[in-house]
């Protein structure tokens, strides 16, 4: 057999020796990286909880839990029909014990009845006040009728003066007296008149001034009859006391009731006013028919005084009666 002889490569052939050189190398690290990944794969699909079906497809399978150990188990919670007469199954089979036999319900909305129930008594109590009236009002009217303007301005002032001075005597206030004066001209004469308001706290002072200006005035002077109110501060007191009357009348009574039936009187649990009233005072129908329109001070007084009463629950605190020492 004969050798042939090769000439000389060229350039372009050494370049395509290499190409195919470096493409054989590349191949052949693609396929050591295969390798290396199937095998790993290999390694953990031992361990993997996924496997295909019959059909190839991906199927889950549970993670296996590893066993409990008893000293790290403090309860386990098992179905209503898993559970015993006296306790369930707990980890690992352990009998627990059933607590409800031994713990009181915490969720029962029953409120827990006390030992010792207060004792208590209730009672009610009224009272009935009165109070009369506390101011007089007296009006009276002076009046002068002349040719000329200063003859009854004169006429008048005389008069008014006269009035001023015997008010001084029983110390009446000057925040307590009132003067208005009115002037008017009546065809060719001029008239004068004034107005003096007084009003009085004592009631024996009224009737002597009013008496003595009577005597001592003419005509000309006009007392109109007292007229009897309260203030609003007389009012109030009146309300005040019947309320506090009413109370003391019923803790008298829960006293009185408790020694009854041997026992003490503790602390009041509630007040409450129920009721409250209030009237004027009225006369007989016969006797307003009989003065038929006239009636003295006292009646006057009568009629202005003024009722109230009220109603009041109390309830006590019951004791034991302590038992004297010795």
């Amino acid at each position: 057999m004969q050798r042939k002889r090769h000439g000389k490569r060229s350039p372009a052939q050494g370049l395509q020796k290499r190409e195919r050189s470096s493409r054989h190398s590349l191949r052949e690290s693609e396929g050591s990286k295969d390798t290396r990944r199937q095998s790993i794969a290999s390694t953990f699909s031992s361990q993997d909880t996924v496997g295909r079906g019959c059909h190839g497809d991906l199927k889950s399978a549970p993670m296996p839990w590893p066993p409990a150990t008893l000293s790290r188990v403090f309860a386990e919670l098992a179905p209503l029909n898993e559970r015993g007469r006296d306790g369930f199954s707990g980890a690992a089979g352990e009998s627990l014990p059933n607590l409800s036999n031994h713990l009181p319900l915490c969720t029962s909305s029953a409120p827990a009845t006390p030992q010792n129930p207060t004792r208590e008594v209730h009672v009610s109590g009224s009272a009935e006040m009165s109070c009369g009236p506390d101011r007089a009002l007296v009006t009276m009217k002076v009046s002068s009728t002349k040719n000329s303007a200063a003859e009854a301005k004169n006429s008048v002032g005389r008069r008014l003066d006269y009035i001023t001075q015997n008010l001084q005597k029983p110390d009446v206030q000057a925040e307590n007296i009132t003067v208005t004066k009115d002037f008017s001209r009546i065809e060719n004469a001029y008239h004068m008149e004034a107005e003096v308001c007084i009003t009085f706290t004592e009631f024996g002072k009224m009737q002597d001034v009013c008496n003595l200006l009577v005597e001592k005035l003419d005509n000309s002077v006009i007392i109109s009859p007292p007229q009897f109110y309260h203030t609003s501060g007389a009012i109030e007191n009146l309300r005040r006391q019947v309320c506090l009357c009413a109370v003391g009348n019923a803790w008298r009574k829960a006293q009185e009731v408790c020694q009854l039936v041997g026992q003490s009187l503790g602390k009041p649990l509630l007040i409450k006013e129920e009721e409250t009233k209030e009237w004027e005072g009225q006369i007989d129908n016969q006797q307003l028919s009989d003065l038929a329109g006239s009636l003295s001070i006292q009646q006057k007084i009568q009629t202005a005084t003024i009722f109230a009463s009220s109603r009041v629950f109390l309830n006590f605190e019951v004791k034991k009666k302590e038992k004297k020492k010795k």
